[in-house]
Order: structure tokens, then C-alpha cells, then sequence
């Protein structure tokens, strides 16, 4: 399902933090960003290193950032 959203082997991401379970909440078609829920709180990089796994998993390929570490707005790379 996230392969569907990948553009130039890259992945735009909205993070909401602290939800009861990490999963894909939705797809804004117009701003081409994936909505995501992470189980992790913002706290000391949990939530990156949550997504990071999360995203990982379900491409089944490394994923890296691009930008948005300190942001809700992130872009990940597929490698």
C-alpha cells in the first residue's frame, strides 16, 4: 500500500505521535502526503525511530531521511 505513494523513490509523510498503534491513516492526493499514526511518543526521537521501522516493514527495503526530523512534515527516502 505505501509503495502506491512513492514518488522519485521518495515518501512524504504526515506524523501524528501517540496514537494507540502505529498504522497508515490516510492519503492526501492533493498534497500527495501519507498520514501516518505512531504508537511512540515525540519524545527523543522515539517516533522517528518508530516510523522509520514501521516504513521499513512494510516496503520491505532501508528507508532514511530526508528532512522533517523535528517536524510532523517529513520526507523519507527508499534505498
Amino acid at each position: 500500500m505505501l509503495s502506491d505513494y512513492i514518488v522519485n523513490n521518495r515518501l512524504h509523510i504526515s506524523v501524528k505521535p501517540n496514537a494507540k498503534k502505529t498504522e497508515v491513516l490516510s492519503y492526501d492526493a492533493v498534497t500527495h502526503i501519507v498520514k501516518i499514526a505512531v504508537a511512540a511518543p515525540a519524545d527523543k526521537d522515539k517516533a522517528n525511530k518508530e516510523l522509520l521501522k514501521f516504513v521499513s516493514r512494510q516496503l520491505k527495503k532501508k528507508v532514511a531521511f530526508v528532512s522533517g526530523l523535528r517536524s510532523k512534515e517529513k520526507v523519507l527516502e527508499i534505498l
